[in-house]
């Protein structure tokens, strides 16, 4: 057992000083894509796309809203002088008109959280472009994204890719 460590010991040793003269020409760089995607203005473009997209729904949202506070306060303004009768159509009023504000809001949300996922989608497919490009360029052999715990200036190149972008965006 201890001549197979030593054996593997040895190997090693061997091993190592080769080993770092092959990665002497090998260039890595570091893109931390979730910046580059929130600081880019094509990001910006899907946030100002999706509000001007569903503004129309949210404002309608906003006045179903709005219309149910009003009766709620109506019914506790005016519901000790109202009959029985009308208190409780407009109690049921009130339930229905919560039920589908409830169902409209949730369908509201879905639909908003599906169009952002599809957007961002693109956007992380041109990202991934950007990179891809820029590493050709300056051939660099690996680009590294997520898990990242330290990175030199010299190998960092989200300036690069966002400025790329910057300029993708404007034609």
């Amino acid at each position: 057992m201890r001549k197979r460590l030593l054996t593997l010991f040895i190997a090693v040793c061997l091993l190592l000083p080769m080993a770092a003269m092959a990665a002497e020409g090998f260039r890595i760089g570091v893109v931390d894509a979730t910046e580059v995607a929130k600081k880019s203005p094509q990001y910006e473009g899907v946030l100002k796309s999706l509000d001007r997209e569903f503004k129309r729904r949210n404002q309608d949202l906003l006045s179903k809203q709005k219309q149910l506070k009003k009766l709620e306060e109506k019914r506790n303004r005016d519901g000790a002088i109202m009959s029985t009768a009308e208190v409780k159509r407009l109690d049921q009023d009130i339930r229905s008109r919560r039920r589908k504000l409830k169902a409209t809001s949730d369908e509201y949300r879905e639909d908003l959280n599906l169009r952002r996922n599809e957007e961002l989608n693109k956007l992380s497919n041109i990202v991934t472009e950007v990179v891809h490009q820029i590493g050709k360029e300056q051939k660099i052999d690996v680009i590294l994204s997520v898990g990242v715990v330290y990175a030199s200036k010299r190998a960092d190149l989200t300036d690069k890719v966002l400025q790329r972008l910057k300029q993708k965006y404007r034609k």
